[in-house]
């Protein structure tokens, strides 16, 4: 099991994550996403996990511009505005090989253990 969380370090579900993981002795990968974006590979396959790049945007980020301009995007369009403006992502992503879940998500992390 590689488990990645990606998140920022002020995010408290990542940090909920992060205790998840660390109560049951789970080793983890921690990337801070203000010092490291996500791969246009890492992003691609966690948009797949999830059901489509919709699904890893926070309606609520703090950029409400980009999100606005994200939603009337083509698709082809969406992934890269979304690649170039990773604040808007939602929080934590956390990765098991090509598993992935966007959010607080423990029921599914279970399944991973």
């Amino acid at each position: 099991m590689n488990i990645q969380i990606f998140g920022t370090k002020k995010s408290f579900d990542t940090k909920k994550a992060q205790r998840y993981f660390k109560e049951r002795r789970v080793k983890f990968q921690f990337i801070d996403l203000k010092e490291k974006e996500m791969s246009k590979g890492e992003l691609e396959s966690v948009a797949r996990a999830v059901g489509g790049i919709d699904a890893v945007i926070d309606p609520k980020a703090k950029d409400a511009d980009t999100v606005a301009l994200v939603q009337y995007l083509a698709a082809d369009q969406k992934f890269e505005k979304v690649l170039d403006n990773q604040q808007i992502l939602r929080e934590p992503i956390v990765r098991n090989g090509r598993q992935a879940t966007v959010g607080y998500e423990p029921d599914v992390w279970k399944g991973w253990e």
